[in-house]
């Protein structure tokens, strides 16, 4: 499961952009942060995620958020 850093996150809206380990975005719509129960996120904050191509754009799925 790819891990990622949160770039950006607005909590009106429920979506934001994180940064793949490669340096790749991907985009956080509503449902993925909703489906895993998720309040909000922070910048900085490091997720596990499913990648899914829509419409040719990375987005990820099923986030969890990684603990130390």
């Amino acid at each position: 499961m790819p891990q990622g850093t949160i770039k950006d996150f607005d909590d009106a809206t429920r979506s934001g952009t994180l940064l793949m380990d490669d340096r790749t975005e991907v985009q956080i719509d509503a449902s993925s942060v909703e489906g895993a129960g998720i309040i909000t996120l922070r910048i900085g904050q490091r997720v596990r995620f499913d990648l899914a191509d829509e419409s040719g754009r990375k987005v990820a799925r099923t986030l969890r958020v990684v603990t130390l």
